[in-house]
């Protein structure tokens, strides 16, 4: 049972809605979810898996700490049937969301109430594909020249990528936590000053997907999680188009392809990275 299914059973059985608070403690008491290291369920998490699931949950999560389900026949259980009744048809995936306009896709991403703390976002995050944003809490917290950057262009916005298959796998475990290729990783590491260890790449086939050193990575993930914000939407709606009119409409400072704004110190830093890593040793 996933937290999400935990929230609906204990919302279900109430009749009504609950303030996160206690939705959390009748999980915890009911033992329906526990956190990975065995902690029990916060409100803090509750309300923020409420936000990550809007056709399930109302947005008053976010503003009053009222957690309701969206719609109650809908997630209604149907009458049991027998257990030996073979018609009884497999839960069906709720469908991603879909999206009449370009602009409405937008607005639900960009969103800055939307944005969670990148370092509260693990368990919530979903395996579906979908479109996520990253932004900056401070720009005073960019090295320069990105500040100057950020701060000329009124720009918090960092980088807008798509996830084909995973968000989980894609955008939080590639691009935050440094587990496989994520381009938004290697470019926050290289503006920080952090480079692959020399030669690091040198006789392997993919000579640009560089990677730091352990300790330097978890450097990186601890002032990720201290400065960056995350917002997601779960759509399939033709990612690659959708990505690009982002891209082109909003210009990340982060975004390198398909950026007109993009920034020549950037590549010159992934650049450095790519030589570095492909080092042959003396």
């Amino acid at each position: 049972m996933t937290l999400r299914d935990a929230m609906e059973k204990v919302l279900l059985d109430a009749g009504g809605p609950l303030k996160a608070s206690d939705l959390a403690e009748k999980i915890n008491a009911r033992g329906l979810y526990q956190m990975r290291d065995g902690s029990p369920v916060q409100p803090d998490q509750v309300r923020a898996w409420a936000r990550r699931y809007p056709h399930l949950f109302t947005r008053e999560a976010a503003a009053t700490g009222i957690v309701q389900l969206r719609d109650w026949q809908q997630v209604q259980p149907a009458a049991p049937k027998a257990l030996n009744d073979a018609s009884v048809p497999p839960v069906a995936v709720r469908p991603i969301q879909s999206f009449a306009e370009p602009s409405e896709l937008a607005a639900a991403l960009l969103e800055q109430a939307a944005f969670s703390p990148a370092g509260a976002i693990d368990l919530v995050v979903p395996n579906r594909p979908g479109l996520y944003a990253i932004r900056v809490r401070d720009t005073g917290s960019l090295p320069q020249p990105f500040r100057s950057y950020s701060e000329k262009r009124r720009q918090d916005l960092l980088y807008i990528g798509l996830a084909t298959t995973s968000l989980s796998r894609r955008f939080l475990g590639q691009e935050l936590r440094a587990r496989g290729h994520g381009t938004l990783f290697r470019s926050i590491g290289a503006l920080l000053g952090y480079r692959p260890p020399a030669g690091s790449l040198h006789g392997k086939s993919n000579t640009g997907n560089y990677r730091f050193a352990p300790a330097d990575n978890q450097a990186i993930i601890d002032w990720i999680n201290a400065n960056l914000l995350a917002n997601w939407v779960e759509t399939s709606d033709d990612l690659t188009a959708q990505e690009t009119a982002l891209i082109r409409g909003h210009r990340p400072l982060l975004n390198l392809q398909r950026n007109p704004a993009a920034l020549p110190e950037l590549s010159s830093l992934r650049a450095e990275c790519v030589r570095i890593a492909n080092l042959v040793a003396e």
